[in-house]
Formats: C-alpha cells, sequence, structure tokens
C-alpha cells in the first residue's frame, strides 16, 4: 500500500437497538457458559426483563456478564398464566427475553405457547439464536446429517414410545431424540430391536462440558454398554436412518403398478408414490399398463 493511502474500511453492521414491546427468544449455552453470543448478552442487558425457565441458572448466566436485568419465571407448571401476564406486558411497551434452562426456547422446553399467543395478539417475536445439543449430537455423530427428524423426549408410557420408535423406524432420515440417563439402555435395546442393531448410532453426552463424550458404535454395541450402568450427564442420541429398500425388478413393478391402477390411482400419482423406482420409468409403465387395460 502506498504511502498516505488508507486501508479500506470494511462494511459495518450496526446492532439493531432492542424494539419496545417486543419478545425475545433467546438461545442460551447448553453447557459451556462461553458459547453466549455477543448479541445475546447485549439483548439479555437491554430488555426490562428475562423470562427464564430456571431462574437460578439464568442468574448464574447473568452473573458471568454483568447483566443486571430482573428475571421471572417462566415455566411448564404456570406457563399458561406467565404467558398471559408477559404478553399484557409486552402490550405496553416492554421488552422481554425468553430463556430456557438451556438451549433454545420452545425446543422441548416452554416457549411455544407464549409464542403463538404473542402472535395471536399481534405482539412482535424476535429470535436470538444460540447452542443447540441436538444440531451438536448430530454433526460430531459423524453420520449423514443432510436429511434429520428430530424426535424430542420419547413418551414415558411404554406402549406410546414403542409405536412412536416403530413408526420411524423405515424413516431413512438421521433420528435425534433426547434421553434420560436412567431410561438410555432401555431405548437403546428398542431402538436396536425395531431398527436392526447393526443401525449405527451415537450417543452425546455433556455437550459443551469438561467431560463431553461422543460413543459411536451400532445400536447393539451401544444397548449391551449401557444395558446396566446409566450413562452420566445429559443424553442425546442420533441413530442413521433406515438403509434404501431393495429396487423392485420389472416384473414387480408391474405388479405393484397393475394394483394401483386397480385402485383408481392415475399414472401421475402412481409415478409419484414410487418415485425410488425412477419417476419416469413407473410413469411410462403406468401409461402403457393404463392403456392396455
Amino acid at each position: 500500500m502506498a504511502e498516505g493511502e488508507r486501508s479500506p474500511e470494511r462494511p459495518s453492521h450496526p446492532l439493531a437497538p432492542v424494539r419496545p414491546g417486543c419478545l425475545y427468544l433467546v438461545g442460551t449455552p447448553i453447557g459451556n457458559l462461553e458459547d453466549l453470543s455477543y448479541r445475546a448478552v447485549r439483548v439479555l442487558g437491554e430488555v426490562a426483563l428475562i423470562a427464564a425457565e430456571d431462574t437460578r441458572s439464568a442468574r448464574v448466566l447473568c452473573d458471568r456478564y454483568g447483566i443486571a436485568t430482573p428475571t421471572l419465571s417462566y415455566h411448564k407448571e404456570n406457563e399458561a398464566r406467565r404467558a398471559e401476564e408477559l404478553c399484557a406486558r409486552l402490550a405496553r411497551g416492554e421488552a422481554i427475553a425468553l430463556v430456557s434452562e438451556a438451549g433454545m426456547p420452545g425446543i422441548s422446553d416452554p416457549g411455544a405457547r407464549l409464542v403463538a399467543r404473542c402472535l395471536e395478539l399481534g405482539l412482535e417475536v424476535d429470535v436470538v439464536p444460540g447452542p443447540s445439543a441436538s444440531l451438536a449430537a448430530l454433526v460430531l455423530s459423524g453420520l449423514p446429517s443432510e436429511h434429520f427428524r428430530w424426535l424430542g423426549f420419547l413418551p414415558r408410557e411404554a406402549g406410546a414410545r414403542r409405536r412412536l420408535l416403530a413408526s420411524v423406524a423405515e424413516d431413512p432420515a438421521t433420528l435425534i431424540l433426547f434421553e434420560a440417563p436412567t431410561r438410555t439402555g432401555r431405548t437403546l435395546a428398542e431402538l436396536g430391536e425395531l431398527c436392526g442393531g447393526e443401525r449405527r448410532a451415537a450417543l452425546a453426552r455433556e455437550l459443551t462440558k469438561l467431560h463431553q463424550e461422543v460413543l459411536r458404535g451400532s445400536l447393539a454395541e451401544l444397548a449391551a454398554r449401557f444395558r446396566e450402568e446409566p450413562p452420566r450427564g445429559e443424553v442425546t442420541l442420533v441413530v442413521a436412518g433406515a438403509p434404501p429398500a431393495p429396487g423392485l425388478s420389472d416384473e414387480e413393478l408391474a405388479a405393484e403398478v397393475t394394483r394401483r391402477l386397480a385402485t383408481g390411482a392415475s399414472p401421475r400419482e402412481i409415478a409419484h408414490a414410487l418415485a425410488g423406482e425412477g419417476r419416469r420409468r413407473v410413469y411410462q409403465l403406468a401409461l402403457r399398463l393404463a392403456g392396455s387395460r
């Protein structure tokens, strides 16, 4: 650079101030307090109130960053009453942040009811993205991440849990779910029974914390490991999707197309339903068989 020349300035992105009457959904650390974003620190410091699933953990986080904003409890037990109270304060022009004990409000944590009520009343809602245990586990698992299905916490009732797992056993998308440590061994065994013990999986625990660990292997291997002794800490399971089914032979495909034609399905509908066999191949076959009937 020649003497006297000024270096080009980097484009600036001015920070938008907190807006009155806006509800901010703020993602918070899932373990390591250093994962709180600069924007989250600013928003939490500028709003009039922080509605927190756990006010004690929120206070620890706020003290770490010198945030003096008052907190108010917002959890599953008081969610209905608090939602109306918070909406009234938002309508008066107060800016409010909603935080979970860890992660993103509304994802396996209270928050969806409040957001829905705000939108019903025409109140503004914004988001400050943050850490996610489900996505952190997915990218650490080494399993395909192009398509995934989030199951959250499984039902505690045995029949409901088994029905849910059976319904996703043939899903080609990678599965992600939370599980309590004491139920992890049983859930891995059930997944192995329904999906096949050879299916690849990963168990992530204590993500971003000092004792973070990711164990990878087959469902059978992981189930055997935790059959007697449960893992310690918060657990996220990631399970590979079902492998693609083998393609139909020409004879099998013709029989299936004929069967669907007999039910009144159109060639276009059949081609869509059997797209895995090649949409054009199925459509041409359906047209030919429909014309010969």
